[in-house]
């Protein structure tokens, strides 16, 4: 056998594989064909293990990772990986040959870097070494320091993370050391409201039976706490002493992604192996919540926890503005080498025609090797044509970008003083283009916090409307006063709420804190305190409440278990008066069926119940039964034999909990608000008027999932909602087939029907096979929900989605469960939550609330689009203009290479005189208002559909530009055909006309941009008018630098005779103006006759029209179908299984199902009649009933 940390004995990898058997028939139970086979070979006395299994279809092989031995207080013996976490693009040795490959991988740094080594080669570069590795060189740094920078910040909250503290069990004491250094094998020990450093194995805990509870939200999204419970041979130890005495090994399962097992053995010294399961483990990425402290043995670290297993690779993100733009640097290459053929061809026919008149150049005959030189050396000349400053350009304007976006107030959550931030500026035009968002629930839609709002009482509801998020309603306590006929109702409803439950109190002070693993529960019994019902005791046989002053115990003699199957819990007590019964809530479905037929308020109820359920509260029916002694001697016998029998013991259970709740008589319903954040449902109606296709992703539950869809309004009214739910491929792909045939030839339209899928069904419709049909389906609806998903299959949803429709994604989300898709999608923005800085060290951009999104896309992201598009067209626009005069010169000269322009003054055209205009259209350009843009959201489609920048946008805008240097060289060119004569007898030269043709190269382009501004400011007439000037003035200083500075002899004194060339200052005026006549024109008619939404919507606020008007011209154009947005999700008729048309009766109930201790025995573990108040740190993970911010901060998962 190979050494013990690298293999297991036989006993161990056969005890291990019968349980990942048992494991996955039990969570498969719908899949065929697993098998399971050992064959054992002694072989030289050495023991061999052939393992062979047959996988179902989403079982990965590499998933089968190595075994590990890990050395409890030994730390020498356990070399595994660190914990630290880095979410950065760069390390500081990885930093330069990485930054270089991304730089290099853009088609123009590639193009300039080639360009730069030609000019290297003696003789061939008619434009100097230097004049191209300057700039670069330049721009290179520029966009290097601001990755660092970007890189800097994800490194300061990378060591946020890293940098926590805990206590872990070294040199004989507790130590506090930071995450980071916590290794394998260590012993930690965590206190309430704390997060988990890494995976660990539970040794002990601070309460009963060594139990602890944890919340998951930030791993699978679930509300509920979850239970888990250590071992017996370790739940004694729990002293520094007895802990230091802990020796042994843990033998486990490698690093892998599944949350949900785990596979061990606990080896004490001296002591028989005891098997660790997924009921002892806790993950990194918990909390631990109503439990004083814990102690555990770390057995994954940093990469190799579940929570890293499962995130995916920080990808470097590119825009699609700059796929875009590469193809057109592409395009603009071939034109360039087509500009190269041309003039090698003129040169090749000039010299045929006049080489042997021309002897002084010695040219004898144009061979192969002359026409490969001329190719270079037109190639040289002509590849300014791709603009060199557009790449530092758009660093600066994006980087400019971004701090708006950081500094803008209205998305600062004052709360907690958050600002939004931009942790990349790479992608903030993509912003302005997103199509499909994907959100999760838990923390990015809800607040986690559950409120009694509202109630039924025998058919009468309660719960005013108003700003509190607590119940209020005065009605409520008048009739219970005031001997109301209902008065007896309001009593057994609100004792039913105080008694039929799992919670357990504590006093602390004068204060009762509840913990309760359901957070529904905690706000039942919350609610019911406020209006004067107060639990206040449990011990393990009774309950007591306090009702108007009034202390009443109730004996609990049998606690009826929640479970997903039965949708209800019950509980069977004594009354203080000695009658027997038997309190149930659930959901109404599983009520109604057995209630009595005297119950009274039945239809009163239904119909409340379904207000309650379109306005997206979770719903629970409440009923009780009275017993009669026999009746109630022989169920006990029923249910004895159930708990004792060996086989199907739930089953069985469940059973027997039929057979006594029956003869229900109703009482009422409640009603709780999952508390949505702020703004949720009004941004989510903006964002679906601006074309933006919402999906839930969450791995809650499908019933709490549709709850918060209708309370967000993501679905209204009766829209049909097709639920699939299939636990194998056979079933997955019928419903697929029968509802893709029921849309008809309405499939893949926008259909007025919502899509609800599960995890389990959503792993079989993720096979190659149907996916595709899948997708079709999915986008024929017009909201999808996918619940109980796990971080990877929320990634996949995005990558499918992101891969097969030509579409921007944009996924947001607060946990690290949402690491995968956020990481996955075109962008990804992270929720600053209460559940850790993980989605959001990895995010794109983070927000503090979702409903910042909405000035997030529709403003800053449709500005940043316009203000990049219009910089990138700009810039193609002025490089063509001047560089492409260089092609008509050389039909003048003889296709000889010359330049027309001194050789810096063709350098700093990009990086100095054209500068300023493309940076003031990026950073201060707009489309409209701010309140414009909020107001219709439908103007976000002009972006989203990329209607401004595009193949026919950029080559109309290269057309212009060819038109533009047309003019700007030939007619000056023709106005000195004849030559000039200058002062002192001078003649012109070639540099002569050369100054004249850029100073108009300048005025025309800086004037252009002038044309292209939507929104004139200071910066705007600095960058236009200010270029100008700074052209002039250097161009006065450069031309007589010579010879005091040693630059540029042949510009010594063209200023001089230049400025006072009358023909100067007549082409100053004329050739510009003709150059931009055709385009005035052109947007002159454009305007006038075929005028867009936004340019209407311009023209009024340039007018200061009221919003009535323009809300007047909004319809007008919607009605004349001249504005095509938003499409009319399509009616469609249904009729198959798995099409609900009802309204929906949610229920609310986060329970934890088959833990590994039962809710009865958890709750017979506690007799807080005999438990002093607590001044332990439990504040934090529990729900303070007399403080508001406490139950605003402390929230049950």
């Amino acid at each position: 056998m190979g050494p013990p940390e690298r293999s297991l004995s036989l006993n161990l990898i056969l005890e291990e594989l019968t349980l990942e058997r048992d494991h996955s028939l039990s969570h498969n139970s719908g899949l065929k064909g697993q098998v399971l086979d050992l064959n054992i070979h002694f072989s030289l006395g050495i023991q061999k293990v052939q393992e062979r299994m047959v996988w179902n279809q989403f079982t990965q092989s590499s998933e089968m990772s190595q075994h590990r031995s890990i050395y409890i207080n030994d730390p020498i013996k356990n070399t595994f990986c660190h914990n630290s976490i880095s979410t950065t693009k760069y390390s500081m040795w990885s930093f330069l040959p990485r930054y270089l490959y991304l730089q290099f991988g853009k088609t123009a740094n590639a193009f300039f870097l080639f360009i730069t080594i030609l000019q290297q080669i003696p003789d061939i570069s008619p434009t100097g070494k230097y004049t191209t590795l300057l700039p670069l060189a330049i721009i290179l740094t520029i966009s290097g320091i601001k990755e660092v920078i970007e890189d800097y910040k994800r490194h300061k909250a990378d060591k946020l993370v890293n940098s926590k503290t805990t206590l872990v069990l070294r040199q004989n004491s507790w130590c506090t050391i930071r995450w980071k250094e916590v290794h394998v094998g260590d012993i930690v020990k965590t206190c309430s409201g704390e997060f988990l450093p890494a995976d660990m194995v539970l040794v002990s805990s601070s309460e009963p039976h060594s139990m602890c509870y944890i919340a998951t939200a930030n791993l699978d999204g679930e509300t509920n706490l979850k239970i888990r419970q250590a071992l017996p041979e370790t739940a004694a130890m729990q002293t520094e002493n007895q802990l230091l005495n802990l020796h042994g090994k843990i033998e486990c399962e490698g690093p892998n992604r599944h949350f949900s097992s785990f596979v061990g053995n606990l080896r004490l010294n001296d002591r028989s192996p005891v098997p660790i399961g997924p009921d002892q483990v806790l993950l990194r990425g918990t909390q631990l919540r109503n439990t004083q402290w814990i102690t555990g043995v770390i057995i994954y670290t940093g990469s190799e926890t579940k929570l890293m297993q499962n995130a995916v690779k920080s990808p470097l993100k590119k825009s699609q503005v700059e796929k875009v733009t590469n193809l057109q640097i592409l395009a603009l290459f071939l034109f360039l080498l087509v500009m190269s053929m041309v003039s090698c061809a003129g040169a090749m026919y000039w010299n045929q025609m006049y080489s042997m008149d021309m002897w002084y150049m010695r040219r004898k005959g144009y061979s192969p090797h002359i026409f490969a030189l001329d190719s270079l050396v037109f190639i040289i000349l002509y590849h300014n044509l791709i603009p060199i400053s557009l790449l530092v350009t758009l660093e600066i304007v994006k980087f400019t970008q971004a701090q708006f976006i950081n500094w803008d107030e209205d998305m600062h959550f004052q709360e907690n003083n958050i600002y939004a931030m931009a942790r990349t500026s790479n992608l903030n035009e993509e912003l302005g283009q997103v199509k499909y968002l994907f959100t999760d629930k838990t923390g990015t839609l809800t607040c986690n916090i559950m409120t009694f709002k509202k109630c039924t009482i025998a058919g009468i509801i309660y719960g005013q409307a108003s700003p509190s998020y607590e119940f209020n309603d005065p009605a409520l306590l008048e009739n219970f006063e005031k001997g109301h006929p209902t008065e007896g109702y309001i009593k057994e409803f609100f004792t039913l709420l105080c008694v039929c439950h799992t919670v357990i109190p504590e006093k602390e002070g004068n204060n009762i804190i509840y913990q309760a693993s359901s957070p529904d529960e905690a706000a039942l019994v919350k609610g019911a305190k406020n209006l004067g019902f107060v639990f206040t005791t449990r011990t393990p046989y009774s309950v007591t409440i306090e009702t108007m002053g009034e202390s009443f115990t109730f004996e609990v003699l049998n606690i009826l278990e929640f479970s997903s199957n039965r949708k209800r819990m019950s509980v069977i007590v004594r009354t203080p008066m000695g009658q027997l019964r038997l309190y149930c809530k659930g959901a109404d479905a599983v009520i109604y069926e057995r209630l009595s037929k005297n119950s009274e308020f039945v239809e009163d109820t239904l119909s409340h119940l379904e207000y309650f359920a379109t306005n997206g509260l979770r719903t629970l029916c409440v009923a009780y039964a009275d017993l009669t002694e026999e009746e109630y001697e022989h169920w006990l016998k029923e249910y004895e034999k159930a708990s004792t029998n060996l086989h199907d013991r739930i089953k069985k259970l469940e059973d027997c909990y039929d057979i006594i709740e029956k003869d229900f008589m109703l009482l009422g319903a409640t009603a709780i608000e999952d508390r949505l954040q702020a703004g949720v449902p009004e941004t989510i109606s903006t964002l679906l008027r601006a074309n933006i296709k919402i999906w839930v992703l969450t791995g809650d539950k499908q019933e709490t999932a549709i709850n918060i869809a209708y309370s967000c309004k993501l679905i209204s009214g009766n829209v049909p909602r097709i639920h699939m739910n299939a636990n194998s491929f056979e079933a997955t792909k019928q419903m697929i087939d029968e509802n893709c045939q029921e849309f008809g030839c309405m499939l893949g339209k926008e259909n007025g029907v919502a899509l609800i899928i599960d995890g389990e069904t959503l792993k079989h419709a993720l096979n190659f096979d149907i996916q595709r049909k899948f997708l079709t389906l999915a986008l024929s609806c017009r909201t999808v929900l996918c619940c109980r998903m796990t971080p990877l299959q929320k990634a996949e949803i995005v990558g499918m989605v992101k891969k097969h429709v030509q579409a921007i994604t944009l996924a947001v989300g607060d946990g690290a469960n949402d690491v995968s898709m956020i990481q996955t999608a075109h962008v990804g923005v992270g929720i600053s939550g209460n559940e850790g800085m993980q989605a959001t060290n990895n995010s794109d951009y983070s927000i503090a609330q979702f409903s910042y999104l909405e000035k997030l896309l529709l403003v800053h992201g449709a500005w940043n689009y316009f203000r990049v598009t219009k910089c990138i067209l700009y810039c193609f626009y002025k490089n063509v203009v001047l560089y492409t005069i260089g092609l008509w010169f050389t039909f003048v000269n003889g296709f000889s290479g010359q330049i027309l322009f001194e050789r810096w003054c063709i350098s700093l055209y990009n990086v100095i005189f054209t500068s300023l205009p493309p940076l003031a259209l990026g950073i201060f350009e707009r489309c409209c208002s701010e309140s414009s843009l909020l107001k219709y959201p439908e103007l976000y489609t002009i972006s989203q559909n990329g209607e401004t920048f595009n193949t026919k946008v950029f080559w109309i805008q290269c057309m212009w530009a060819l038109l533009h240097s047309f003019i700007l060289f030939w007619f000056p060119t023709k106005m000195m055909q004849h030559d000039v004569l200058l002062q002192h007898g001078y003649t012109t030269d070639y540099l002569f006309l050369g100054n004249f043709v850029y100073t108009y190269v300048v005025v025309t382009v800086c004037l252009k941009a002038g044309l292209e501004t939507m929104s004139w400011n200071n910066f705007s007439h600095v960058a236009i008018w200010g270029s100008m000037v700074i052209w002039l003035v250097f161009y006065t200083i450069y031309s007589s630098l010579w010879p005091v500075i040693r630059i540029a002899p042949e510009m010594k004194g063209q200023a001089n005779v230049t400025l006072i060339c009358p023909y100067f200052w007549l082409g100053l005026f004329i050739v510009p103006v003709i150059c931009l006549i055709p385009n005035v024109f052109w947007k002159s008619l454009k305007n006038t006759h075929n005028k867009s939404l936004l340019e209407e919507i311009r023209e009024l606020e340039s007018r200061q029209i009221t919003g009535a008007d323009v809300s007047q011209v909004f319809r007008k154009r919607t009605t004349l179908g001249s504005l095509q947005i938003l499409p009319r999700p399509c009616e469609v008729s249904l009729r198959n299984n798995s099409v609900d048309i009802h309204a929906p009766h949610g229920y609310a109930f986060s329970q934890t199902e088959q833990s590994v201790i039962t809710q009865e025995e958890l709750v017979r573990c506690y007799n807080t009649s005999l438990i002093e108040s607590k001044t332990s740190q439990k504040t934090s993970s529990l729900v303070d009933e007399d403080s508001d911010q406490v139950s605003k901060a402390h929230v049950f998962h």
